[in-house]
């Protein structure tokens, strides 16, 4: 597995410009608030503009904008999960795990992505009938119908408890052998338990 990505946004007076290259399957991305994390995240992804994004994922070249190659978020073969896991209220839980196969070209079953996070059964749930933890893993369950190479996490652990985030990591140290994954994260505890490399990051630029 290798994993190199480059990034370089402006908002504003904020100028972010952050490269790494890692051979890990879960990497963390921690640093301050307003340093730029979110936005590297969602520039990878395609779901905000960026100056620059090249991503390469185990050597074959998946975004290059400066090259022009910049396929939209669908395209990707990256997976999303907002911060606030942003199931739709008025769907089923296995309707809003299966929302985007329709713009798919080899989407995974609803129920085999569901297996992935241990939340078999739950297709007839509704959003508002979840813990918190299972919440993160229906969402986490939607971004892996796409059968993405990559999972971008977006402080997966926020708002949950110490029992649900202790709950919540070995989903995710299970999930990390079938899909890398670049994780956002304000908790040192929550990293160390998940990732295997660290990018720090301040003010928009890489510190260690």
């Amino acid at each position: 597995m290798s994993l190199a990505f480059h990034v370089r946004a402006r908002r504003g007076d904020f100028d972010l410009d952050v490269a790494f290259a890692s051979p890990a399957r879960a990497i963390g991305l921690v640093g301050p608030s307003g340093a730029g994390k979110t936005t590297l995240l969602q520039g990878l992804a395609g779901l905000t503009p960026v100056k620059t994004a090249r991503l390469t994922i185990d050597d074959e070249l998946v975004v290059d904008t400066e090259a022009g190659l910049a396929p939209p978020p669908h395209r990707r073969s990256v997976g999303y999960v907002f911060q606030e896991g942003r199931l739709f209220p008025h769907l089923q839980v296995g309707t809003n795990v299966g929302f985007a196969r329709p713009y798919v070209a080899d989407p995974m079953s609803v129920g085999d992505a569901l297996r992935l996070v241990d939340l078999e059964g739950f297709e007839r749930r509704w959003p508002s009938t979840l813990s918190g933890g299972e919440m993160r893993r229906a969402a986490i369950a939607r971004a892996l119908v796409a059968r993405p190479r990559l999972l971008l996490l977006d402080e997966p652990f926020s708002g949950l408890d110490h029992a649900r985030r202790a709950a919540l990591i070995p989903h995710l140290l299970r999930l990390r052998e079938e899909v890398p994954m670049i994780v956002v994260s304000h908790d040192p505890r929550d990293v160390e338990a998940l990732c295997q490399d660290v990018v720090v990051i301040a003010a928009g630029r890489r510190v260690s």
